[in-house]
């Protein structure tokens, strides 16, 4: 999923709620079912690109060496 991708999603998602909103005024209770479905999967994909995002963004710890670690090195080092 591409970044670009998460204006148009919100778009989407923008235009489901007014859709529900619609079809709740009108009673319309079957498409309000199936625009919830829609709704929630534009939501997960939308969470799913803030997610990777966020760990695109986020620094990686790599570790530091243990003294024990340190000490063998050097004692290879030497020898």
């Amino acid at each position: 999923m591409a970044l670009d991708e998460k204006p148009r999603l919100e778009e989407i998602r923008d235009n489901l709620r007014a859709r529900i909103a619609e079809a709740e005024r009108e009673r319309w209770f079957g498409e309000v079912e199936g625009l919830s479905t829609s709704l929630a999967a534009a939501e997960d994909k939308i969470a799913q690109i803030e997610a990777q995002q966020e760990k695109k963004q986020s620094p990686v710890f790599l570790g530091l060496p243990n003294l024990a670690q340190l000490t063998a090195r050097t004692s290879e080092a030497t020898e």
